[in-house]
């Protein structure tokens, strides 16, 4: 069912002695497969090489008759895989890697067949973001967000947070909506084409600046680009999520549910921010989360 899969998984590790079977038929050990695509970038395969390193003790101790229904764990890295492993019909489990929130979700909602999935979202945690404001602007800013229709179930947590939540709508006037919010501190950037776009980035960008707005944006390039500062995780940051969350899979059979980075660190333009008249001080410049395991691999799961 498959088979094509072979020619974009960059690591397989089966329990079992002999090769691994069709995945329609009985499975005989707990295998992971991490799938990406074809034509892989230096990138991709040093994710891909960091994964395996991370989930090999993990399936190395797995025992078999202690197994889960599902006992094919796909990490899918990046949208066209998990595009792939969505339009299959498999009794497995896929993670997600790499891929936004709102990606996620609408290859999901599409998918031909039902697919037991979670995932670590590519982009940074909104809760993260908006401490991140807070330590910028020394006390809780006045902070915005405008939502597309793909990023508008982050409305009910943004709104918790005292976030004043726009609706960007179908055809709405970027410019208009960027004037309705010019009395907030900050813009809380969120990954959305609907609303950050080749075409008007450029110009979110100018029109907060001349605002005295800062944006925390949703990543590294953007922050460089002339957002404020933002928090950012690393390839490992991610993997170490990837296999925590696959590690208490095999040890309980719960899996979580998808999720935001949970390991990161800061970035900030020190111009923008002195524009700004902010003073950025060590606690932001320090402000991160990194994973408690310092070799960077996760213990074996342990026998329930």
């Amino acid at each position: 069912m498959l088979r094509n899969l072979a020619a974009i998984a960059i690591a397989t590790f089966t329990l079992a002695a002999h090769a691994a079977k069709p995945i329609q038929e009985p499975a005989q050990g707990f295998r992971f497969q991490i799938v990406t695509t074809a034509g892989d970038s230096a990138l991709t395969k040093r994710i891909a090489e960091d994964l395996y390193k991370r989930l090999v003790p993990t399936f190395a101790v797995f025992r078999t008759e202690l197994a889960q229904r599902r006992r094919m764990l796909y990490v899918a890295v990046g949208p066209a895989a998990l595009h792939e492993l969505a339009s299959r019909r498999c009794d497995c489990v896929v993670i997600s890697a790499f891929t936004s929130s709102q990606v996620y979700r609408s290859i999901m909602a599409s998918a031909k067949h039902p697919v037991a999935s979670t995932a670590v979202y590519a982009e940074p945690a909104p809760g993260d973001q908006l401490r991140l404001a807070a330590l910028l602007y020394r006390r809780p800013p006045r902070v915005a967000a405008i939502l597309g229709a793909d990023t508008a179930f982050l409305r009910p947590a943004l709104e918790a947070e005292k976030v004043a939540v726009l609706d960007a709508g179908s055809g709405a006037d970027i410019n208009r909506l960027l004037n309705q919010i010019a009395q907030t501190d900050a813009l809380l950037a969120l990954p959305d084409n609907a609303v950050y776009n080749t075409e008007n980035i450029r110009n979110i960008l100018l029109s907060t600046y001349r605002h005295k707005q800062g944006v925390i944006g949703f990543s590294s390039d953007m922050v460089k680009a002339g957002a404020l500062a933002t928090t950012y995780s690393e390839i490992e940051d991610i993997d170490a999520q990837v296999a925590e969350i696959a590690s208490a899979y095999v040890a309980g059979g719960e899996l979580a549910p998808p999720q935001f980075p949970r390991y990161f660190r800061t970035i900030v333009n020190e111009g923008v921010a002195r524009s700004l008249d902010l003073v950025v001080g060590d606690e932001v410049r320090s402000f991160a989360r990194r994973s408690d395991n310092s070799a960077g691999y996760p213990a074996p799961a342990s026998r329930p």
